[in-house]
């Protein structure tokens, strides 16, 4: 085990320094829309340009982002993965780490989406769905959630309390803002935009967790009975395999890794912060259909619960996260998460301090992206390193 601890801490400190060199910033899948080039297209081009625009960048294994006059950004979901990450290190006992969470803090901070009185965070680009246009910036769930959880897991260290303030106002934006509700059995968040009354279980569960947790931290129940409400809805559409569509549209009938690891995950948060076994079935289920579905022998991680391929460095960040979140529930899970982690370093990893995107049958996506990548990466390796108890060296930014 210490062979593994010393190899996962050698990598991590090569990753944060690659990280902290470039200042945390970087390109993204999907920052197409960042094109200062389309400023000179009518109206950007169109819907179906735009999707196809940002569909070539990502799939393309050239970067293609300077020729298009696409600038590196920080992004506050990125951010907020750092942060919890640092954390980590710091209750590892590894110093140096506090100046880097309060540094941390404060770019959250001036990352907030503006004209709005809630803390609440949206994504560094724009975002073309098949509907609707997400501007920059635009406060969304998903992005909020992360960085809010990040910032109570903050306050849970250091009890500063514009870090619980702020988890609470995102709290209030997810349930006075994303709300909604049909019946007594019916309920979820909206999804990108608060207009759109969608029906996504993922985001359902990290909403509800999120709101579970500030439940917890503040007494106040008006956070509760929404929570778990949308945590019953979604967990009434779970499969009876223990699989999860990402949604309830036609168009969402798949199920990926990442998005069941954000399930499993989201569920165990809101079953600890509510001292509640009422999921627990639910977890189990989809943990074995998890295990049994997205994992090779070598520890090379489907993106499909169907295909192995694409092989995308977000899924092994999730997976490894998601086995050390659940250990209880195998005693294989820590070597398996370990098994996975040699496999992106033998087919991933780049000698210059950073993950590869993406495995595919014949070639490999080499491009470096902050948010979707590194960031995930550097908290699923701290996370793995947490699961080896305290450390011994020193790991430098």
């Amino acid at each position: 085990m210490l062979n593994h601890q010393d190899g996962v801490q050698l990598t991590l400190q090569k990753l944060l320094k690659y990280c902290e060199a470039h200042d945390w910033a970087g390109y993204d899948p999907y920052d197409a829309l960042n094109s200062l080039l389309l400023d000179f297209i009518p109206q950007k081009g169109g819907r179906f340009f735009r999707i196809a625009l940002t569909q070539a960048l990502k799939r393309l294994p050239v970067n293609l982002r300077p020729l298009l006059l696409v600038k590196k950004e920080q992004n506050p979901k990125a951010l907020g993965l750092f942060l919890l990450a640092y954390l980590r290190l710091q209750r590892l006992g590894l110093p140096d780490q506090g100046n880097r969470v309060g540094l941390m803090v404060d770019r959250l901070v001036a990352l907030r989406s503006k004209n709005t009185s809630y803390w609440c965070w949206g994504y560094s680009f724009p975002w073309q769905t098949r509907t609707v246009l997400v501007p920059q910036w635009a406060p969304n769930l998903v992005c909020t959630t992360f960085v809010a959880c990040s910032l109570l897991s903050a306050y849970e260290a250091s009890q500063e309390e514009r870090c619980l303030s702020m988890a609470v106002s995102s709290a209030e934006y997810l349930l006075n803002e994303l709300f909604w509700e049909e019946d007594n059995s019916t309920a979820g968040f909206s999804y990108p935009l608060p207009k759109l009354r969608a029906r996504v279980h993922n985001a359902n569960f990290l909403g509800a967790a999120l709101l579970c947790r500030v439940y917890k931290q503040t007494g106040e129940k008006k956070f509760l009975e929404p929570a778990l409400k949308i945590a019953r809805y979604s967990a009434s559409k779970q499969k009876d395999d223990g699989a999860w569509d990402y949604g309830e549209l036609s168009t969402q009938r798949w199920v990926d890794n990442f998005h069941t690891g954000y399930n499993l995950c989201a569920l165990r948060s809101i079953c600890q912060s509510t001292e509640t076994s009422e999921f627990e079935s639910h977890i189990r289920l989809g943990f074995e259909f998890y295990r049994g579905h997205f994992f090779r022998e070598d520890g090379a991680t489907g993106y499909f619960h169907d295909r192995l391929y694409p092989i995308d460095i977000h899924s092994v960040a999730q997976s490894i996260i998601t086995l050390v979140e659940l250990k209880d529930l195998d005693k294989g899970n820590i070597e398996l998460a370990h098994s996975i982690y040699q496999w992106a370093m033998n087919h991933m990893w780049d000698e210059r301090g950073y993950f590869h995107y993406r495995v595919l049958p014949f070639f490999k996506n080499k491009i470096s992206y902050m948010r979707w990548t590194q960031a995930w990466m550097v908290l699923a390796l701290s996370t793995l390193l947490d699961s080896y108890g305290r450390s011994r060296t020193r790991i430098d930014g």
